[in-house]
């Protein structure tokens, strides 16, 4: 059993950032971030695969960077110049099937683990 615990988010104003951790128990699987909005489905976010590719969805690339430490087990999501329409909560998930990065991205009922989710708000 795969354990996921989320910290890290908060409220600031746009232009702000913030860095969402992630510590996992378990294998190096595919790990992600997806998010959800009020009213919205669950979007992927940020995926790291086992080979460490790398995949993020367009409406981030170039403002959030994922990145993984082995030795601590810990997931971490870097996120810049924020938005209002980053406004979301945050989950972390783990797909043990290993999924590629670019395929995980778009397909969160792969994800097998999920932490608890963290608020993340982005006001104007």
């Amino acid at each position: 059993q795969v354990q996921l615990v989320e910290s890290g988010g908060g409220s600031v104003q746009s232009g702000g950032s913030l860095r969402l951790s992630c510590v996992f128990s378990g294998y190096k699987y595919t790990m992600g971030w997806f998010r959800q909005a009020p009213g919205k489905e669950r979007e992927g976010v940020a995926v790291i695969d086992a080979n460490d590719f790398i995949s993020y969805a367009d409406s981030v690339k170039g403002r959030f960077t994922i990145s993984q430490d082995s030795a601590s087990n810990t997931l971490y999501l870097q996120m810049d110049s924020l938005k209002p329409e980053d406004t979301a909560i945050y989950y972390c998930a783990a797909d043990k099937r290993n999924t590629d990065a670019w395929n995980a991205l778009y397909r969160p009922l792969d994800f097998d683990y999920w932490g608890q989710g963290t608020q993340v708000t982005v006001s104007s």
